[in-house]
């Protein structure tokens, strides 16, 4: 699944392409209709399809955000604005082209669920093998109450008390510090991929109670993950599965990668050993991690 730097990876190339653009038109594939008419909320969620696509009519695109691993597109028209938040799921990717054969990969192109047709002429697709992604179209944040549950974002001030506040709290001290981290309402952003770098870096390992955690190692936990997540970012992401930015490039964070996905231990040589934890595979080295 996307991380935060996956998901800010499309934002910066989605924003200069799309922003100031005015959607004309929008198209949801027959497979999310077929899920609809079934009852099902295929990528489309809280709208009808038929009601989705009529009122993204008009609307310009002011700018696109990120908030935690939700894309944001600030839409205006007239005096009204809404929100289209897009979250990429498992397999969710973005592109902004002229024409669907513009979208390099196969795989991409025979799974597109909404193409949005600007008055000028081009396309902004989604496309979304598993279909777990979502877009809803709201108002404010504050109509899809989830989001306004999120953490701060890892990089902004107050980020690192809120982390070591809310960790520190009831049932949070009493689970594995990997889950901890992965909880969106503790930290925005940070999941499987990067938790397990920033644990492996500090020798932690991920089973570990976050109440038998200190307050200082916490601290210094905090910061290496904010310090992952920005090397990351800087590097495009990670493109361990299907990730690709808005352009269709491929981020290469993954060859830096030192404990997720690994056999074998960087630091000792050792077999690296797994364990589930909130349900994700859990990598970690058990002479180095304790």
């Amino acid at each position: 699944m996307p991380e935060l730097p996956e998901v800010e990876g499309v934002v910066r190339s989605l924003a200069p392409a799309a922003s100031g653009r005015t959607i004309c038109n929008v198209t949801v594939s027959e497979t999310v209709a077929a899920s609809k008419a079934a009852g099902k909320e295929a990528i489309v969620k809280g709208l009808s399809i038929d009601r989705f696509s009529a009122e993204l009519a008009g609307y310009t695109i002011e700018a696109v955000t990120r908030r935690s691993k939700y894309i944001y597109f600030h839409l205006i028209k007239d005096n009204a604005c809404r929100l289209l938040v897009s979250h990429l799921g498992m397999t969710g990717a973005w592109f902004v082209v002229n024409a669907i054969s513009e979208i390099r990969e196969q795989k991409f192109r025979n799974h597109i669920h909404a193409i949005f047709q600007f008055e000028d002429g081009g396309l902004l697709v989604y496309s979304d093998i598993r279909r777990f992604g979502e877009l809803r179209l709201l108002t404010c944040e504050q109509d899809h109450p989830p989001l306004t549950l999120m953490a701060p974002e890892p990089f902004d001030p107050g980020a690192e008390e809120f982390f070591i506040g809310k960790s520190n709290q009831g049932n949070y001290a009493k689970k594995a510090i990997k889950e901890v981290i992965m909880d969106g309402q503790v930290i925005s952003g940070c999941g499987n991929i990067y938790a397990t770098e920033a644990l492996f870096r500090m020798r932690i390992h991920p089973k570990r109670s976050s109440g038998r955690i200190s307050i200082q190692r916490k601290r210094q936990l905090f910061r290496e993950i904010v310090t992952v997540l920005d090397e990351s970012i800087q590097a495009g992401g990670s493109s361990i599965s299907d990730y690709r930015n808005s352009n269709g490039e491929a981020g290469s964070m993954q060859n830096r990668l030192q404990m997720y996905g690994r056999k074998v231990c960087p630091r000792c040589g050792a077999e690296t050993a797994s364990i589930q934890i909130a349900n994700r595979t859990s990598t970690y080295c058990k002479k180095c991690q304790h």
